[in-house]
């Protein structure tokens, strides 16, 4: 495997930009009057919700797709996912006419698979394991000669999701601190090869479930841990951190905090009521941990990207049991 944590820089990030910038939306900034005052400080959120597909997962899957050459392109590509990559995926591979196989664990989002269906790929379900992901890919690669498109474990998946922070700093240039989600951490290595490149002084925090908190433990033991995960709502940070991607990681992330089930759900919330925009419980993650005063936000402007905005309306975490 190439080691991503030496060869992608901020021109590859500005490569991949002009590379997928006919295929993506140069996402709005908003900020909100609540919510700054809330924090003491003054917050800036990249609505990648807004994104094609409805989440950040297009920029890389789309750069990682367009990257390849005609020959290798034509025998398709594959991968697996809970939702946004896959769909991201299937959408670049329609947008380029080559054939897309997705491998979705039977738990996916409902929302997700109808993305993934709407875009012509063909659909392989699994159980809903790592393992499980990984062998029935690898079963699909074998039988159909396609070319595996890494959720995060990718360069040119990690270069396009940086592009996101890279228009967030051209619009916000004077920004402190730049938080989002981690799951296999192919956006957290992006951002932080991108934002330090572009503002060495900048922060960069990480937040994730404290029910999925591999990314926090690696982090403080100072070596990668592959960790049991419980229940999270946030069902796009339950994979473990790629290891190319901690030692990206290691090399550029500030601090990694881990935030309650309760504290996401109330961010969620708190996002659809006072912005009146669709975030995914992925998505309200980082604005947890200000709520949660994991991340001091007084008299700082934070950038906060708000990942996807794909949620099954007829399971909107307020309106459902609490007792998992």
């Amino acid at each position: 495997m190439v080691d991503v944590s030496t060869s992608i820089d901020l021109s590859g990030i500005r490569a991949a930009h002009s590379r997928i910038r006919p295929y993506i939306h140069r996402t709005p900034v908003l900020t909100s009057a609540r919510l700054n005052e809330a924090s003491g400080g003054s917050l800036f959120f990249k609505c990648e919700n807004f994104q094609k597909i409805g989440a950040f997962k297009a920029r890389g899957a789309t750069n990682a797709v367009f990257v390849l050459d005609d020959a290798t392109a034509q025998r398709g590509v594959a991968t697996h996912s809970s939702g946004n990559h896959g769909a991201a995926v299937a959408r670049a591979a329609k947008l380029r006419g080559i054939p897309a196989h997705i491998v979705m664990p039977s738990n996916s989002a409902k929302v997700k698979v109808r993305s993934v269906e709407s875009y012509g790929a063909d659909i392989a379900f699994c159980e809903p394991t790592e393992q499980a992901r990984e062998v029935k890919c690898a079963e699909v690669i074998k039988k159909t000669g396609a070319t595996l498109i890494h959720s995060f474990e990718n360069e040119h998946v990690i270069a396009g999701q940086g592009t996101v922070v890279m228009e967030l700093l051209e619009d916000v240039p004077d920004l402190d601190v730049i938080m989002c989600p981690v799951g296999g951490g192919g956006l957290l290595s992006g951002t932080a090869i991108a934002a330090k490149s572009m503002r060495r002084s900048i922060k960069v925090i990480a937040v994730e479930p404290a029910n999925a908190d591999d990314a926090a433990e690696s982090f403080r033991a100072g070596r990668r841990m592959v960790t049991e995960k419980k229940f999270t709502i946030a069902d796009g940070l339950r994979t473990n951190i790629g290891e190319p991607n901690f030692a990206i990681v290691q090399r550029f992330v500030d601090d990694i905090v881990t935030v309650s089930e309760e504290a996401i759900v109330s961010s969620m919330r708190t996002v659809w009521e006072t912005m009146k925009i669709v975030i995914e419980p992925s998505a309200a993650v980082p604005y947890a941990a200000i709520m949660e005063n994991k991340v001091g936000s007084r008299g700082k402007r934070v950038g906060i990207i708000l990942t996807g905005g794909n949620v099954d309306l007829d399971a909107l975490p307020w309106n459902c049991s609490s007792d998992r």
